[in-house]
């Protein structure tokens, strides 16, 4: 009776799963996720995928199992290879995905089952280094993907037919010696750091099948040997630095999925070699190039395209209509003129449709109503569109983001928006709507995003106490509107996303959603996705995030007719990042609630009537890049110390009470420190506890929130100076206060 027992290596694996019914006294051979063969007895395959192994598993004891061929350990949370794989002489399939192999390959491995192994999958692991050659002659699949491997290409065995590469920091030309492998069949070197040009040698794979060069520094044209591989049914070239015209001379009859996303194709496409090329195409790219010229209106009506992207070139006329069957529709950014068709709604199965930042012109097409059930995102904004919204658009129920910013809509908002259920990103800035505050949006419970900027919304904010309303929001921009009375505090405290991130520990970094398509991963790894951009004002600056964090939050009521004290409920939005209430009629003093805005990257309450003196904590609010109190009635010294030493003179102009630096207004006894009864009462407690006191409120977790905030607005508005300094500040800080036993410290990255 065969027995997997005659090993010192701690097997049996803890159990996890169904190897829990693994018993000493019965043959091995009737165990869960074990083969045998059926005439010797000899154990053939062993699945120990999920399964955990004492420490003795990375012994240098031997596997007595003289016939095994395949063997699963994927998921095992392994950190090495272990070393009984050198006794396995007869391998023909060894997976050793997803687990924590850290290091280089050590060089016993490459002798692991040399005459037999076929599959190797080492993909999802720690790996670095180089490779210089894989060494098996009957190697069929190679899976290094997804490690941190480094240097040239290794060499392939002339008999490897899959090789993935892909998500790696290989660097270095395509060597020519890979077109010695004529059976490849798939080949993925996506996401290194390769660069010059494909080998025009390429010609002589001609059964490739699938070819996936994306996110490279390749340039130069597309060799034209590719012509020879007519079996090609997947081409992703994207985001590399090709250049070259339009690839309609491949003839690739059985291509499904292309890609030529971000690189520098240009001219005009000759769409009749088009329709003849690519007969089966199902997913197009082609967005951010230099294409001109103009689609022919029905060019797609008889394709099965699912995912036509043709945004960000040069493509004039009319609107090109999507295929039937076309889900993923985006022509945004190019000059296509005219008013949106309505056989643009023969495509039933739309789930995003894109047409924004053209010159379309016309109504709301009333049509879209049709897509009940389907259509997710649509994007209408920065065109010339005019007219009403229809109350109709309530039909639309699974719409998730709703853009209709920078058109000439006018009339009210259409009360029907509230059956919307799912709607997340509201955007109808620059356009002319004019009404009161839809106070009842807020009963969207998935609303996060609501710009209305720049239109005619008046009166007064009014939220009632009691219902919990706009809850999820992260960015609220009402400004340059004629809204008035006094700031809307009811409405600052409903705001929970802006005061704890409890229920978001698993939500992804950026607002992206994917979008259900047919074709699935098993050809592709690409993952279809649509990336909702905003347009925001950062520090001072209009921004266009073309990503957008899930952390991000703002509050932007500046330019309109408000009133009053500015509310103390903005100190519970811990996690707020921006705040504009500049040019409105706000008095008063400004609270000393603001500073628990650890997350502060800009404050702006400039061209109000503010008055007092300038409170030291906002000195505090490490995080704080850009602060303009402008224009106001401030008196006093400006604080010399911490945080607020570092702003220029405009963001104290305008205030004739003011004096000190960096105003050259000097205030008298100048050399004296300020009188204690100046200080708030914030400042008793001590200037040196401040750091300590407010590590441990943020906690380890906001943390991480503020160093990704911080560093995504210094990436989309340029590195300030004040960056450098803040986090030499705050890492002496950390150093000097926080009790090392008790306390783990956060350091801000640069």
């Amino acid at each position: 009776m065969p027995s997997l027992y005659y090993i010192s290596l701690g097997f049996p694996p803890i159990p996890i799963g169904n190897e829990s019914s693994w018993n000493k006294s019965v043959d091995c051979c009737s165990w869960n996720r074990v083969t045998c063969d059926h005439v010797t007895d000899n154990v053939i395959s062993l699945d120990l995928t999920y399964s955990q192994f004492h420490d003795t598993l990375y012994s240098n004891g031997s596997l007595l199992l003289p016939k095994l061929q395949v063997l699963k350990m994927p998921h095992c949370g392994l950190i090495k290879f272990p070393h009984f794989l050198n006794s396995l002489k007869t391998l023909t399939h060894l997976y050793l995905s997803s687990n924590m192999i850290s290091g280089e390959i050590p060089r016993w491995f490459w002798g692991v089952s040399h005459h037999t192994l076929e599959h190797l999958d080492l993909s999802t692991n720690l790996l670095e280094g180089g490779i210089q050659q894989l060494h098996w002659k009957r190697l069929l699949y190679v899976g290094l993907q997804q490690n941190s491997l480094q240097g040239p290409l290794p060499i392939l065995s002339p008999s490897t037919r899959y090789f993935y590469a892909n998500d790696n920091g290989f660097t270095g030309e395509i060597s020519s010696s890979i077109c010695q492998v004529s059976s490849l069949l798939e080949l993925d070197l996506s996401n290194n750091s390769l660069l010059g040009t494909v080998p025009p040698c390429f010609g002589n794979i001609t059964y490739l099948e699938s070819l996936k060069l994306s996110s490279n520094k390749f340039q130069g044209p597309l060799p034209r040997f590719l012509v020879e591989c007519v079996n090609l049914s997947i081409l992703l070239l994207n985001h590399n630095e090709f250049n070259d015209i339009f690839p309609h001379w491949l003839k690739a009859p059985k291509l499904r999925h292309l890609d030529l996303q971000s690189n520098n194709f240009h001219g005009r496409i000759n769409f009749t070699a088009f329709e003849l090329s690519f007969p089966a195409l199902r997913y197009l790219f082609i967005s951010n190039n230099n294409f001109i010229g103009q689609w022919p209106t029905k060019v797609f009506s008889n394709t099965s395209l699912e995912v036509i992207n043709l945004s960000n070139n040069k493509f004039g006329g009319p609107i090109p209509l999507p295929s039937p069957i076309t889900m993923y529709y985006s022509i945004a950014s190019n000059v296509i003129i005219g008013k949106i068709p309505y056989l643009i709604c023969n495509a039933t199965k739309l789930e995003m449709i894109d047409l924004s930042n053209n010159s379309l012109t016309g109504s709301f097409p009333g049509c879209l109503v049709n897509f009940s059930n389907t259509l997710s995102i649509l994007n209408l904004g920065m065109n010339q569109l005019e007219g009403t919204i229809p109350q109709s658009i309530s039909l639309i129920h699974g719409l998730r983001t709703l853009d209709l910013s920078r058109n000439q809509f006018e009339g009210t908002l259409p009360r029907s928006l509230v059956n919307c259920t799912n709607l997340e990103i509201l955007d109808l800035s620059c356009n002319q709507i004019e009404d009161a505050f839809p106070s009842w949006l807020g009963k969207l419970l998935e609303l996060t995003i609501l710009i209305l900027r720049s239109n005619k919304f008046k009166g007064l904010v009014n939220i009632p106490k009691g219902p919990l309303i706009f809850q999820k929001l992260r960015i609220l921009d009402l400004s340059n509107n004629n809204f008035g009375g006094p700031l809307p505090t009811n409405l600052i405290m409903n705001l929970k996303g802006m005061k704890n991130r409890e229920d978001e520990q698993d939500k992804p970094l950026y607002m992206t959603w994917p979008l259900v398509l047919s074709y699935r991963t098993l050809f592709t790894s690409e993952k279809m996705s649509y990336e909702n951009t905003v347009t925001v004002m950062i520090k001072g600056k209009e921004t266009k995030l073309v990503k957008i964090l899930t952390i991000f939050t703002t509050i932007d009521l500046s330019c309109n007719s408000f009133q009053g004290d500015i509310p103390e409920a903005f100190g519970h939005l811990r996690f707020l990042i921006g705040l504009n209430l500049s040019h409105n009629y706000l008095i008063s003093s400004i609270p000393l609630t603001l500073g628990n805005l650890t997350n502060l990257g800009w404050l702006d309450l400039s061209s109000n009537m503010l008055s007092g003196g300038i409170p030291r904590v906002l000195g505090d609010l490490a995080s704080l890049g850009y602060l303009n109190l402008s224009n106001n009635q401030f008196v006093g010294q400006i604080p010399q110390d911490k945080q607020l030493s570092t702003f220029s003179s405009e963001s104290f102009s305008g205030n004739l009470g003011l004096c000190g630096t960096p105003l050259p207004k000097a205030c008298p006894g100048d050399a004296q420190s300020p009188p204690l009864s100046s200080l708030t009462p914030f400042d008793h407690e001590g200037h040196e506890s401040w750091f300590k006191r407010k590590v441990v409120w943020i906690g380890y977790a906001s943390g991480i929130v503020i160093g990704i905030s911080v560093a995504y607005i210094a990436i989309e508005t340029g590195r300030p100076k004040w960056l450098t300094q803040a986090v030499r500040t705050l890492e002496r800080s950390a150093a000097q206060w926080m009790e090392k036993s008790k306390r783990k410290a956060i350091k801000f990255h640069r």
